[in-house]
């Protein structure tokens, strides 16, 4: 069984501190998290969908499922504080649904990362079939240096071996819950499941992917992911090949 956990529980502070969660943001009149979604809900081995959000906005996104007709989506909880608490409560109630894991795979994905597709979910279903985990990344474009406090570069990072880590990333439900519980008990905060892994000294798998597939965390990035998305819809009108 595979099933998709897409945490939204941010605030979007970083975007605009006046503006709605950024997640419910729209796009051509639909929601970015309905866009994000949606390559789940349409893909064959996703069996089901857990969505992590803000208990004051379950409302809206119950609205938004039926008006989507998001079928997959079998549990909608209340988030945390944090990604990492949010990621837990979801990943429990999967667990909590599904006594026996036999062998649950859980794809972790951002509200607000909508330009995925179906091959990069496909392949992360694989790689954590073969490797036990999945880290979807980008290859970094541009010189990487450390800078002290003081904002004086002291190194500069071999470019050809970054990457940048983004989502979906894949686990065996069973190994991801064990490490979150363990974290919890260690009073660990981690940046994302990824960072976890690694903290606790596990090798991670990397999955190749679409420097597209951006994360919106502030207007610029709102503003790329249209033209991108525009620049998608272009192509299949006109049958312009592009690249994803």
């Amino acid at each position: 069984m595979n099933i998709a956990l897409i945490f939204a529980g941010g605030t979007g502070k970083r975007y605009s501190e006046a503006a709605i969660p950024k997640q419910f943001l729209e796009l051509h009149g639909k929601a970015i998290i309905v866009h994000a979604i949606l390559p789940f809900q349409n893909h064959r081995e996703i069996d089901g969908i857990c969505v992590v959000c803000k208990s004051e906005w379950i409302a809206h996104f119950n609205a938004l499922k039926d008006k989507y007709n998001l079928t997959k989506v079998k549990w909608v909880i209340e988030g945390g504080n944090t990604s990492q608490i949010s990621v837990y409560r979801g990943l429990c109630s999967i667990r909590d649904s599904h006594h026996e894991d036999g062998g649950i795979i859980v794809l972790i994905h951002d509200g607000v990362r909508p330009l995925i597709n179906q091959d990069i979910i496909s392949r992360n279903i694989a790689g954590v079939r073969n490797y036990g985990n999945a880290i979807t990344v980008s290859k970094v474009a541009e010189t990487i240096v450390k800078v002290d406090k003081k904002m004086k570069v002291f190194d500069a990072v071999e470019r050809n071996s970054c990457y940048h880590a983004k989502a979906p990333q894949g686990f065996f439900l069973k190994d991801i819950i064990a490490l979150h519980e363990r974290a919890n008990q260690d009073g660990i905060t981690a940046i994302d499941s990824a960072s976890m892994m690694l903290h606790y000294g596990k090798t991670l798998h990397a999955i190749p992917g679409s420097s597209e597939n951006i994360k919106i965390t502030t207007p610029v990035d709102f503003f790329l992911y249209k033209a991108i998305y525009e620049a998608r819809e272009s192509s299949q009108i006109f049958g312009v090949g592009y690249e994803s």
